[in-house]
């Protein structure tokens, strides 16, 4: 299990065109490249790639959106899974210990998903690092500035719209509900230091 603070600092001391192995699970491999090359928004000094290296040896470069199609199947094959869910990827996000989520979920058999719980759970841990390490404090309207990638995952994992329409949303950079998000987002007025686990569900309810 990939903890966020000792890969944060893992990847903040790659030289640049160095990779380094992240995670290696049965014939999966998940490592990162510090290329150097310039991207618009992206620090050169920060800058890092993620990849996938596939039990065929196959490898490319994924991105959020494997996260967000993985755990849609999930909940559509396993929708009583929606909490355990939740609280995998809250507590990465976070920054908590998410091993006994990690743990329950990886007995549950889900019928529709595309990787294992450990590698998406792992590729999610790797995004947030990016965008909190990478990503400009002044282009993101949210503060932590991770909030706008994590709150689509809530969005994905408790509304069963057609994955095309919720894909064509994130694409477009919609905003997630906003619902999803105040009582975690500092630059909010309804922010709250002492919020509940799962904050948003019991204002979810009240929206139906």
């Amino acid at each position: 299990m990939l903890k966020y603070n000792e890969t944060f600092e893992i990847i903040r001391n790659i030289k640049i065109w160095d990779s380094k192995t992240i995670l290696k699970w049965d014939d999966f491999e998940i490592y990162v490249l510090r290329p150097e090359k310039e991207f618009k928004n992206y620090d050169i000094n920060k800058n890092f790639q993620i990849f996938l290296k596939l039990s065929n040896w196959r490898e490319f470069r994924p991105n959020h959106l494997i996260v967000m199609i993985d755990l849609n199947l999930r909940i559509r094959s396993n929708p009583e899974q929606k909490e355990k869910l939740l609280d995998l990827f809250d507590n990465i996000f976070y920054k908590k210990d998410y091993w006994d989520f990690l743990k329950e979920l990886q007995k549950v058999k889900f019928e529709h998903f595309l990787y294992d719980i450990e590698i998406i759970s792992s590729l999610y841990l790797l995004f947030l690092i990016e965008q909190e390490y990478n990503y400009p404090d002044n282009k993101s309207k949210y503060n932590p500035k991770t909030l706008f990638l994590h709150w689509w995952i809530r969005q994905f994992i408790l509304e069963l719209k057609e994955i095309d329409n919720l894909v064509m949303s994130v694409c477009n950079r919609q905003p997630p509900k906003v619902w999803y998000t105040f009582e975690d987002d500092k630059n909010h007025r309804k922010y709250n230091e002492k919020r509940k686990d799962k904050w948003y569900l019991e204002k979810l309810n009240n929206k139906k």
